[in-house]
């Protein structure tokens, strides 16, 4: 089964496997290790344009994280809302210091959990004149603090006639300027990406370079891209930096117009799947991320190590 069980929220609970059964066995498995590593859970939600509706599903997420032991939780890209137009995503959208956060991290300081909140609509700074937003993935401490904002800098303009996609994200969003150091939290250094970015391995490996020991990329895969693209490239992207890989998710129809593909995803260091959500309904998976693997996976094979300098990788742009 792997270290992580799964249960989805709906008309039953399933549990594959029970967190005490776990960490029996792992106890068992290692008399030595003090403690057992850390939980995090990674979600799985179906947003509205229903801010209220939106909250509570995630709020009961959060709080049956927390009862399961995990210290740290992960929500997906359009947590706060999906607008079903351009008008509509933009009128709902706040600042850092409104109401949404704020409830955010009042809900972090109650539960004592660190937040990943993997894309929230954040007015741009020139709003009154400009009237663009950012799409910024926030960390939130156990003591409801904000202690990172990254701004999601590749955006999604694309159009797929014969897939029936098409987003132009530029349209609304303002790009981030800047990647920002992973954050250390209670299960490792935590690199941040959002949805598009998984598709840059630059960004990936630069934040692996950077010390980060999980990546995540919070996410709303339309279902023809998630479903030719979402396994293959979170696990492309925990194989090349050995790194835990975190991807929370949109999942089902948001509106009308607009629906996205799930399997919120936990993937280990040596590009084994450790948890799955499926693509039905809201829910989350459990993992333990144990940073030994981490260790033991760059150990093993020293893929950074062997890595040439920078000067040999532009060395085909100087020809």
């Amino acid at each position: 089964m792997g270290p992580m069980f799964r249960y989805i929220l709906g008309s039953s609970v399933k549990y594959l496997a029970s967190l005490p059964a776990l960490r029996h066995h792992h106890m068992l498995q290692n008399r030595m290790s003090t403690s057992p590593p850390p939980v995090a859970a990674v979600c799985q939600v179906t947003a509205s344009p229903d801010k209220e509706a939106n909250f509570s599903a995630c709020k009961q997420l959060l709080e049956e994280a927390r009862q399961q032991g995990a210290c740290m939780v992960f929500l997906p890209e359009g947590f706060d809302y999906i607008g079903s137009s351009r008008e509509e995503t933009l009128s709902l959208s706040e600042t850092l210091t409104g109401d949404m956060i704020s409830r955010y991290t009042q809900l972090a300081r109650k539960l004592e959990v660190w937040l990943s909140l993997g894309g929230f609509h954040e007015r741009g700074h020139d709003w009154e004149s400009d009237r663009r937003i950012y799409n910024s993935h926030i960390i939130i401490n156990n003591k409801g603090d904000i202690m990172s904002v990254y701004r999601k800098s590749h955006l999604f303009d694309v159009e797929l006639p014969e897939k029936g996609v098409s987003l132009k994200e530029s349209a609304f969003t303002i790009p981030g300027a800047s990647l920002v150091p992973p954050v250390q939290t209670p299960i490792g250094k935590v690199g941040l990406g959002v949805c598009y970015d998984l598709r840059f391995p630059e960004l990936s490996l630069a934040l692996q370079r950077h010390g980060a020991d999980i990546l995540t990329y919070p996410s709303a895969f339309t279902v023809a891209t998630g479903a030719a693209h979402w396994e293959v490239l979170l696990r492309a992207r925990a194989i090349e930096t050995q790194c835990f890989v975190l991807a929370a998710a949109q999942v089902g129809r948001h509106h009308e117009k607009r629906s996205s593909y799930g399997h919120a995803l936990a993937v280990d260091p040596w590009g084994d799947v450790v948890g799955d959500c499926g693509g039905e309904k809201p829910g989350m998976v459990l993992v333990e991320v144990d940073l030994e693997k981490v260790n033991r996976t760059r150990r093993n094979m020293p893929v950074q190590q062997h890595r040439r300098d920078t000067a040999f990788y532009q060395s085909l742009s100087q020809t």
